[in-house]
């Protein structure tokens, strides 16, 4: 390795030192701020909502024996007999077979685990987003097309719709999906919010889309003229392709920026990520614990989702490399 190598790499771990030294000391300027508080932290609660054991009982209806017919419980009475039909083999006994019990005594519980309401929140937003992600690349495809053609009428529908959906807040065109499209055409609040979100991202992608074609050199439309590839063979097989490769970081961007903007959808009652820690918050008094988990497992999908991305990009470059 030569001198100048050493020295850049010697530099590289040094502004990775003093990166690091800087992260500890704003840490310790929170956790001081966060000791003077007057708050009390409930962080033995967290991995409650995520997973949690509930414990289901079966009480006795009635005084009397617990008997077994037939590989079947019942409950003997004076006057009568109760078939417990929800005990089965997974139950724990408190009683033996034989037993005199009297009504309302607990006769079996057993325990089991449930998804608690952060995993029950992550899944409604990853659905969300993920149905949101298909709107908007099939919008945004569509609507970049639409502005390069040589169709006037397509291009000033595209160039309308593009200027309204950016120039208006994602907040208020949800409300406009909820309260005006879903109740016209009956839709669920799960389908406007998918709507909303794929119409307003569809815009930017259209965009981003168009940039991305529109830096494709115009000889390869020519080339593959020349070769009797029609326009349309061209777009999809020649210059769609790199397009994507070339807009990919913007792309991925989007697509984070998405899932980040879905947390507004919770505006509408449809229980997200960001809709459940509203509700932990309601129900338990511990706002920060709650946010700090709920930003976090956001941080997990798009950090998640930036991982994918660089690797495809360096993927895409390895391919691009070889040919």
């Amino acid at each position: 390795m030569s001198r100048r190598d050493q020295s850049w790499a010697q530099n590289k771990n040094l502004g990775h030192f003093i990166a690091l030294v800087f992260y500890i000391a704003v840490g310790y300027f929170f956790y001081l701020a966060a000791a003077n508080m007057n708050y009390v932290w409930k962080w033995n609660s967290i991995p409650k909502y995520f997973l949690y054991e509930e414990t289901k009982n079966i009480e006795a209806s009635i005084d009397g024996k617990l008997v077994l017919k037939e590989g079947k419980y019942f409950l003997e009475g004076t006057d009568t007999t109760v078939e417990l039909k929800d005990l089965d083999s997974s139950f724990s006994l408190e009683y033996k077979v034989g037993d005199e019990v009297y009504q309302f005594d607990i006769l079996a519980s057993k325990s089991e685990t449930k998804v608690g309401p952060v995993l029950q929140g992550l899944w409604v937003t990853l659905k969300i987003s993920f149905f949101a992600a298909i709107l908007t690349f099939i919008i945004g495809i569509i609507v970049a097309l639409m502005k390069l053609s040589s169709y006037q009428f397509l291009k000033d529908i595209a160039t309308v719709y593009i200027t309204l959906v950016r120039g208006t807040p994602l907040l208020v065109q949800i409300f406009l999906f909820y309260f005006i499209v879903a109740n016209i055409f009956e839709l669920d609040r799960f389908i406007a919010g998918v709507l909303a979100l794929g119409i307003f991202f569809g815009a930017y992608m259209a965009e981003v889309l168009r940039g991305a074609i529109q830096s494709i050199d115009k000889g390869q439309f020519e080339a593959a003229s020349s070769l009797g590839i029609s326009k349309t063979q061209a777009m999809r097989y020649i210059i769609l392709p790199q397009a994507f490769k070339r807009a990919l970081p913007t792309l991925v961007g989007e697509m984070i920026a998405l899932v980040k903007d879905s947390s507004l959808v919770s505006v509408i009652a449809i229980t997200d990520l960001t809709k459940v820690g509203k509700e932990i918050v309601a129900n338990t008094f511990s706002p920060f614990e709650t946010w700090i988990v709920v930003a976090l497992v956001y941080l997990s999908i798009t950090s998640l989702l930036s991982f994918i991305g660089h690797r495809l990009e360096k993927r895409m470059a390895l391919k691009g490399g070889m040919s």
